[in-house]
């Protein structure tokens, strides 16, 4: 293998972590100021919240709604990118474990969030929506990343 593929492998990675970070610190500074009512809204908030900034969808990637009602549609395009970003790694993931699998997996869900109109708040509000995407744009990548990462759906594998 030459230096410069492992070079831009760790580039790739670093900048998975550095998406990873900032995501986690946007979310931690938006979760102050307030305590929440037991409803998930912010203490004082009679509105609900919600958001009508999600792409639409042009194919089958949409599915069942979640039980929370706010369900993220997204392109085919942008399904198909998901699917191109997690398909490289499925080697790394079966060699490194499911515990540092599902941390690249969070690294890569964000980075492709944000990529996508920086949906990446939708997302942690529909966890469901990178398996509707994947199954509809790339079900045997989506098989194989679910039995790299032992889980019994991506959703449950998203931690951010």
């Amino acid at each position: 293998m030459s230096r410069g593929r492992w070079t831009s492998k760790l580039h790739t990675r670093r900048a998975a972590l550095l998406v990873t970070g900032v995501a986690a610190l946007a979310l931690t500074a938006g979760c102050g100021g307030g305590t929440t009512t037991g409803s998930g809204q912010p203490a004082g908030s009679s509105a609900p919240q919600t958001s009508t900034s999600a792409p639409k969808t042009t194919g089958s990637a949409s599915g069942a709604p979640t039980t929370s009602g706010a369900q993220v549609t997204v392109t085919d395009e942008a399904a198909k990118q998901l699917c191109e970003l997690i398909q490289p790694q499925l080697s790394d993931w079966r060699v490194q474990g499911p515990t540092l699998g599902k941390i690249s997996l969070n690294g890569t869900v964000h980075e492709w969030a944000l990529r996508n109109g920086g949906i990446n708040v939708q997302v942690l509000g529909d966890k469901n929506v990178v398996d509707r995407v994947m199954i509809a744009q790339c079900p045997d990548v989506h098989t194989q990343a679910i039995q790299a990462l032992e889980l019994q759906d991506l959703a449950s594998g998203l931690a951010f």
